[in-house]
């Protein structure tokens, strides 16, 4: 029977400067990020050692960076940098699948939040 070990960074919030409206890009907001990473980590429970897994703190330094200290105009291409920087530095992720929401998105309607996602295997 084949086991998936999944890792999940849930709701991870952090202030950005992205945008394709006027105004967006200047004033900055929210953003929500999940983050689903499909590995093995049996190793890890059996020698309790971090090395032996993916360390979702270096996960989360990855995400805060891109998210902070770049600018987009698309949600789309800032979830596609979150994939493309993961899968480049942690060669254990078997799949991965990550969501980017942006509440108050500038919709002439009411919405909780725009959400995007992508999910790509290696």
């Amino acid at each position: 029977m084949k086991k998936k070990n999944i890792i999940r960074l849930n709701n991870a919030i952090f202030y950005g400067y992205h945008g394709n409206e006027h105004g967006e890009e200047a004033l900055g907001g929210k953003y929500h990020i999940d983050v689903e990473i499909e590995t093995d980590f049996r190793a890890a429970t059996e020698t309790d050692n971090l090395d032996d897994t993916i360390n979702y703190e270096s996960v989360y330094r990855h995400v805060h960076h891109l998210v902070t200290e770049h600018r987009f105009y698309l949600i789309e291409t800032l979830a596609q940098r979150i994939v493309k920087v993961l899968l480049d530095k942690f060669p254990r992720i078997q799949s991965i699948a990550v969501r980017v929401r942006k509440p108050g998105a500038p919709i002439h309607g009411v919405v909780d939040n725009v959400e995007v996602e992508i999910v790509e295997d290696r």
